[in-house]
């Protein structure tokens, strides 16, 4: 129930940041996307030290923390008109955001039981099914384009924090695991299997942006299919992965198969990207048709990474640790998020068919090579001297 509540609002405010910000602030486009970027880099800041202390102080706690302050800056966004002040409380929030991510990985591993591997399938079919309904909400909303419109959708995401607390302070209290005296502050950092998991972690999850980013771009400056799929393919996506999360993750509860697991999403994603750059030459009919499984097979690779990606994350961490081993992972994913819009404009869109065929064989190197890493971690785990 957290989890849908807050990804609730979250999809709210995704989905209308943008229209919120230049329209019924006034604040000019260019400004807007300077300060989400500045956001998004300074986020990427606070992952790692929140989660260490949220291994040592107790997940629970300090999730709770990092709630209740993005519900006051998420507040306080209502009575922005500068520019600085929008900077400064969209990096408070985003910081929080960081933190917040990094605290729910000892949360999830400790609340989820006997099976893992479902539980944060589970989760993550709950999460898009929520963030599809926040995106709804937010399209009436931007539909109605009024100041009123847009507070009530900052008042209601600032709202499901709060909500979100109150169902968090509802589940017990998770006690540190203690730290063998042989381990050093930062050892993720210093754990060179999981940093080079990490970043291949981070170059397939730029697959994020395919269709939220490149794919509209291309329906509509490529194509003739017709506008309206470009809704209707993000529709398809978020309904395959809230089917399918929990099924596609079965038999991926180790860490080998969570790499060849990863090794299959490359190969999906390349075929979902020929399909769709084959579209740029055929009748809009046709088009809608040949993109339609182009997105499917899309969303199959991404359930496929997703449950390998979920699977190392927490695999190859130690228990003690389980917050600052989701912080770095959580780096790897800023990352992809801050270089995606720029590699997937360039190749994709600039570079037309070729570059989607690019970029495809990239998700499959990074695919192909994600087994090999992967038994490099596995060896580390048994010697953990090793691996720092």
């Amino acid at each position: 129930m957290a989890t849908f509540v807050n990804m609730l609002g979250s999809g709210i405010f995704m989905a209308s940041a943008v229209l919120f910000f230049t329209r019924s602030v006034g604040l000019p486009l260019a400004q807007v996307a300077l300060g989400l970027g500045i956001a998004a880099l300074v986020g990427m800041l606070a992952g790692i030290p929140a989660g260490h202390l949220a291994d040592r102080r107790g997940p629970r706690e300090v999730y709770l923390l990092t709630l209740i302050i993005r519900a006051a800056t998420m507040a306080a966004l209502a009575f922005v008109h500068t520019f600085w002040l929008f900077v400064v409380l969209v990096c408070l929030t985003q910081l929080a955001q960081s933190a917040g991510g990094a605290c729910r990985g000892p949360l999830v591993r400790g609340f989820a039981g006997t099976n893992p591997a479902s539980y944060r399938a589970y989760l993550r079919s709950v999460a898009n099914l929520a963030g599809c309904c926040g995106a709804l909400a937010a399209g009436a909303a931007v539909q109605l384009d009024t100041r009123a419109a847009y507070l009530a959708l900052i008042v209601g995401n600032a709202t499901s924090f709060v909500a979100c607390a109150a169902i968090i302070t509802r589940l017990p209290s998770l006690p540190p695991i203690p730290v063998p005296t042989t381990v050093g502050r930062w050892i993720a950092l210093k754990d060179k299997p999981y940093m080079a998991v990490t970043m291949l972690d981070a170059i397939m999850g730029i697959h994020g942006q395919v269709l939220v980013f490149a794919l509209p771009v291309w329906i509509i400056s490529h194509t003739h299919a017709p506008r309206w799929f470009v809704g209707a393919a993000v529709l398809v996506n978020t309904a395959l992965v809230a089917a399918l999360q929990v099924r596609a993750s079965r038999g991926i509860d180790t860490s080998p198969a969570a790499g060849r697991a990863m090794r299959r999403s490359g190969l999906a994603f390349l075929i979902g990207m020929a399909l769709i750059a084959a579209t740029s030459t055929i009748p809009g009919w046709l088009a809608v048709t040949v993109m339609t499984l182009g997105v499917a097979a899309h969303t199959v690779g991404e359930l496929w990474h997703a449950a390998g990606s979920l699977e190392l994350q927490f695999r190859l961490a130690p228990p003690h640790a389980q917050g600052q081993y989701t912080g770095v992972f959580g780096l790897g994913t800023g990352l992809a998020n801050i270089a995606a819009p720029s590699m997937l404009s360039l190749l994709c869109i600039a570079w037309g068919a070729p570059g989607w065929l690019l970029m495809g064989g990239i998700f499959v190197a990074v695919g192909l090579a994600a087994p090999a890493v992967v038994r490099w971690g596995e060896r580390t785990r048994s010697d953990p001297a090793e691996s720092v």
